[in-house]
């Protein structure tokens, strides 16, 4: 993967593509950003290019607007949020190709930046439409993909487009998550220990099944962890599980017997008759838990156990929830796990929206290593995919 580093970007009109999907709430009749920390976390990449004098071109997508022009999905709160951020203007062009975005390009003197309008306004980009991605391509000389988030998905601004510009590298914050993966899981320190949660096993097999290649103990929670104790005959009572899976999650539990990993579930859980604020709780052995009632968080045995582990761990990998953490009284176990990691010596990678939702709930997200901006392109290089867009910038351009 060729760097940004490695590019001499003077004078040059660069196209760089972010990941600016960021939380929008009304306010008055405007959209207003509730969180800017997809925007803040290009802030290096985008510093570079200026100081180097380049034309930097942002392009980037927002929500699902279905592929064409819709107002509620205008990037037009990004541009003044990066404008605010730079302490220069952004001018945000009509459309991400066509004749305004050509003439504001046109106009660019080095160290200059704009905005092209949301990606999605065009059905080429989902689509992946190489025509599409030659209009992009052509408005820059060079490429430079920021958006890990995003480079899970062969869409044309990440995936087709590298056909289309000469000179193409991955950003700062591109390489920094790759890198870092590749430390925790390619030359990790020992014991490496993934704690995996979540709501379903059929979301993360191809993770589990390729963390056992590499990983010393598997610690799994939430309602995923359900599955697992059913196929090992445990009655679960009204807990959800999915019985269609309950022959593949004693397939991965022989093949951490097998590959010698400890696989741990959960010993006890947090028990209640609905998924309310106001439900009554108790906390169970997960061998004695009523017909009537659902296994909706680890229990306190579970938590000091895992804590236990997480405590002698060198390197960790975090993906999922250990139970229905958006409710408080549903969300100790999470934060259990959370403070553990926070308090560790390891190496610890947090991955997955509801993860660092939960790590930044518990108040503890300063204390992880690192923190990815990644969900779905966490998840796919846990089960050891080379993304689209990472791949694609290894194709020799235009």
């Amino acid at each position: 993967m060729k760097s940004l580093k490695d590019i001499a970007v003077s004078d040059k009109k660069v196209l760089i593509r972010v990941d600016f999907n960021v939380p929008l709430a009304d306010d008055g009749g405007e959209k207003r950003i509730t969180d800017d920390t997809r925007i803040r976390y290009v802030l290096p990449t985008l510093n570079h290019l200026i100081d180097n004098n380049a034309k930097v071109i942002v392009c980037s997508h927002l929500g699902r607007p279905k592929g064409e022009p819709d107002p509620a999905f205008s990037l037009k709160p990004a541009a003044a949020r990066l404008a605010e951020l730079l302490n220069r203007s952004v001018p945000l062009a009509e459309s991400c190709i066509g004749e305004d975005a050509a003439q504001k390009i046109q106009a660019m003197q080095p160290g200059d930046v704009i905005m092209l309008e949301n990606l999605r306004f065009h059905p080429g980009e989902s689509r992946n439409d190489d025509d599409f991605a030659r209009s992009l391509g052509e408005m820059g000389d060079i490429y430079i993909n920021d958006a890990f988030a995003v480079s899970h998905r062969s869409n044309a601004s990440v995936d087709a487009i590298t056909r289309h510009v000469a000179d193409c590298a991955a950003g700062f914050l591109l390489e920094k998550e790759i890198t870092t993966f590749q430390k925790a899981m390619e030359k990790p320190e020992r014991p490496l220990v993934a704690v995996i949660g979540g709501a379903k096993v059929s979301s993360k097999l191809g993770a589990l099944y390729n963390m056992l290649e590499v990983v010393d103990t598997l610690l799994i929670g939430g309602a995923m962890a359900n599955t697992f104790l059913k196929a090992r005959g445990i009655d679960l009572g009204a807990s959800r599980t999915e019985d269609d899976l309950l022959d593949e999650a004693s397939r991965i539990m022989e093949k951490a017997k097998r590959n010698k990993v400890a696989l741990e579930l959960p010993s006890d859980v947090v028990l209640a008759d609905k998924i309310d604020e106001q439900a009554t709780t108790v906390n169970a052995a997960v061998d004695n838990i009523p017909g009537d009632r659902m296994a909706l968080d680890i229990g306190q045995d579970t938590c000091r156990h895992f804590a236990k582990i997480i405590k002698d761990a060198k390197t960790i990998v975090w993906n999922g929830p250990m139970g229905i953490f958006e409710m408080a009284i549903f969300a100790e176990g999470t934060k259990s796990i959370a403070a553990a990691i926070a308090v560790s010596s390891a190496f610890t990678v947090v991955g997955g929206g509801d993860t660092v939702s939960a790590v930044h709930a518990a108040g503890v997200a300063e204390k992880m290593s690192y923190i990815s901006t990644g969900g779905g392109a966490f998840l796919e290089l846990m089960e050891g995919k080379t993304l689209p867009g990472v791949a694609a910038l290894d194709r020799t351009g235009a």
